[in-house]
């Protein structure tokens, strides 16, 4: 590989578009994205198709001390053949995923 290629890639890979593109989700006409509570992504995207309890995580808050919060994963889906995953760690979410449908 070229040097020239190389360092497009580099840029390319590293680009703030790329990152933020994969820190959100539409819902309709609307975007939920990282952090954001579950409360505003339900009223944004509305039901999902199921919840799933993922057991609990520890987290460690701004002042060091550890508190055990609630995993869950929505699912909403399909759309144009892809399904989407939402998972939240203490009522904020955390990941977006999606996988093609079978």
């Amino acid at each position: 590989m070229s040097p020239r290629h190389l360092l497009s890639l580099v840029l390319l890979l590293g680009s703030p578009a790329l990152l933020q593109a994969a820190s959100t989700h539409r819902c309709g006409n609307q975007l939920v994205s990282l952090d954001d509570s579950s409360h505003e992504v339900h009223s944004k995207c509305g039901e999902p198709n199921s919840r799933d309890p993922l057991g609990y995580r520890e987290r460690r808050d701004d002042y060091g001390f550890l508190h055990e919060v609630a995993v869950e994963e929505w699912s909403y889906g399909p759309y144009n053949g892809m399904y989407y995953f939402l998972r939240f760690e203490g009522n904020r979410l955390v990941r977006i995923s999606s996988r093609r449908g079978r």
